[in-house]
């Protein structure tokens, strides 16, 4: 896939941040199947920033990969806020990194319903460097992407990225 958006910048930004602070990401993937993860390791010397990506499409891949409660799932579905927020708590305890994004979402055409129509996709941005506390901060958002199921995977690993850098910027 081509993403459309040029993250050179983005990229190289993120790694100086990360690579200052003497940080790592993980990645926990549905709706982008790696995309997030293999835009990162586009960028020559990631392995100092980048430690591993997770690709859980299925709800099974979640709750065995990343230890999502398949309670969680049934309850509230895997695209939303919950699923997104136990995503990136489980990319940070399966990892050695300190910061984690995960996306879940529907790229379409199908699977899009009233609540969660085509388009719709739960990120969230995990944080493990507070050693004061005993759980890592966790933001979320919802985004609406317009678009065929390429454009809003693109959209959705732009977000992502430029977002994490901005999370790690003001923490």
């Amino acid at each position: 896939m081509n993403i459309d958006f040029d993250l050179t910048t983005t990229l190289s930004e993120l790694a100086h941040e990360l690579t200052q602070r003497g940080w790592s990401m993980v990645s926990a993937e549905s709706c982008t199947g790696g995309l997030v993860a293999a835009q990162c390791t586009e960028l020559s010397g990631s392995s100092q920033w980048f430690e591993r990506g997770f690709v859980t499409y299925s709800n099974s891949a979640k709750a065995e990969s990343l230890g999502v409660d398949p309670q969680l799932i049934a309850e509230h579905g895997a695209v939303s806020e919950a699923v997104a927020r136990a995503m990136a708590l489980g990319a940070l305890k399966n990892s050695k990194a300190q910061v984690s994004v995960s996306i879940t979402g529907v790229a379409g055409p199908l699977g899009g319903t009233a609540l969660k129509p085509v388009g719709c996709v739960w990120f969230a941005w995990g944080l493990n460097r507070n050693l004061n506390s005993s759980e890592p901060q966790v933001f979320a958002e919802r985004q609406d992407f317009l678009g065929d199921r390429s454009q809003i995977r693109a959209q959705a690993v732009v977000h992502c990225l430029n977002s994490l850098l901005q999370v790690i910027k003001t923490y």
